[in-house]
């Protein structure tokens, strides 16, 4: 084990991580079987050892952080990253039976869970934090930015596709007297937006989005695109284009995104949390909507996705004794490691969060959008 030991500490050494040092973002073992685990398995390894209490860190969110910049995953790569690789460019692993998987296991987890751990609409994306001192102010502000972007009126029919628990839907006929047909594949999601929207004009259909083909003035997609997978996306935004009526419609897509285009998905994140998923490319991206739609304007505030994600831990902590009826130690070590994980990957800007918005044939005049400083 002294050799495995050593071996992982000078994968360690560049990003400055000690094994069982002090400081918050250092590895304290439990279990001298991480290191054979880890150097085998890569991070499907590494994260299922933290699950099993094989090591701990008092700041993951860092450790990732300071493990992305300095490129540490690459150097844990194992065989089982080569053949997903392989599989997502054979297989399409986002049609048929396999799109609906990422809501079962996913979304459908339990209302109760998400209830404690987001803002009071529900709203499970990245918040705009330019102003705001609260995640349920910045989650607001983002719903406002976007209808701001889309330039939201009263009586204009909006497709909101992955409308989640319905709080943007709500939101927007709320606020904006928006009519929203919002669409979802998860069924304990579409209960509660049914439930939270049964007073308002909107629409919760449990559908895959290939499947619509009605006319609306808006299309919006909060937090969705990441599980089309790049097979999918030019249908997506063929899809988008035959659903915008006329030339003045526009779509804002909100999305995470990647700095470079790859197919690998990190194998621990694909089995424990978002199944079947893929984050995009901006080549990818611009090459799905290329001759079907025209880019009017592209925001990034990836690091307000670090913040949200913070928030969300803390919230979904700091309510644990009223979950942990339901969700074993296990579970909650598994939820902990995925939020700290996606945090560090914000903060090290390996992620980045997009909004865009696209036309359907380029508006007549200059798109200036409102947005919040």
């Amino acid at each position: 084990m002294i050799g495995l030991r050593r071996r992982f500490q000078r994968i360690l050494d560049p990003a400055d991580i000690r094994i069982d040092g002090d400081r918050p973002w250092d590895v304290r073992v439990h279990d001298e079987r991480l290191f054979k685990r880890v150097l085998a398995t890569g991070t499907l390894g590494f994260g299922e050892a933290y699950m099993d209490g094989w090591w701990s860190c008092d700041a993951i969110d860092e450790l990732v952080c300071r493990a992305t910049r300095n490129q540490i995953v690459g150097r844990l790569g194992a065989p089982i990253e080569l053949i997903q690789v392989a599989r997502a460019h054979v297989v399409n692993l986002q049609a048929g039976a396999r799109s609906w998987r990422v809501g079962e296991q996913h979304y459908d987890l339990g209302n109760d869970l998400y209830e404690r751990m987001l803002d009071p609409l529900m709203i499970y994306s990245c918040g705009y934090w330019a102003t705001a001192e609260s995640l349920a102010e910045a989650q607001v502000d983002k719903l406002d930015l976007i209808a701001r972007k889309l330039d939201l009126r009263a009586g204009m029919r909006v497709l909101d596709v992955g409308c989640g628990w319905g709080g943007a839907a709500r939101f927007f006929a709320e606020r904006y007297g928006c009519d929203v047909v919002g669409l979802t594949i998860s069924h304990e999601q579409a209960n509660y937006a049914e439930r939270i929207c049964a007073d308002l004009p909107v629409e919760i259909r449990v559908q895959d989005y290939r499947k619509v083909d009605d006319q609306f003035d808006r299309v919006v997609s909060i937090g969705m695109f990441e599980h089309v997978g790049h097979k999918n996306h030019r249908t997506f935004m063929e899809v988008a284009r035959r659903c915008l009526a006329d030339s003045d419609s526009v779509m804002l897509l909100h999305t995470i995104g990647k700095n470079t285009t790859t197919t690998r998905v990190d194998p621990w994140i694909a089995k424990y949390v978002f199944p079947n998923s893929m984050v995009p490319s901006a080549g990818q991206i611009t090459t799905a909507y290329e001759g079907r739609l025209v880019l009017e304007d592209w925001h990034n505030f990836g690091p307000d996705y670090d913040r949200t994600l913070m928030a969300w831990h803390a919230n979904v902590n700091g309510a644990w004794s009223d979950l942990s009826d339901r969700y074993d130690a296990r579970f909650r070590r598994m939820w902990n490691f995925y939020l700290l994980v996606s945090a560090g990957a914000f903060r090290a800007r390996s992620n980045q969060l997009w909004q865009l918005v696209l036309s359907r044939d380029g508006l007549a005049e200059t798109y200036r959008p409102s947005r919040i400083r």
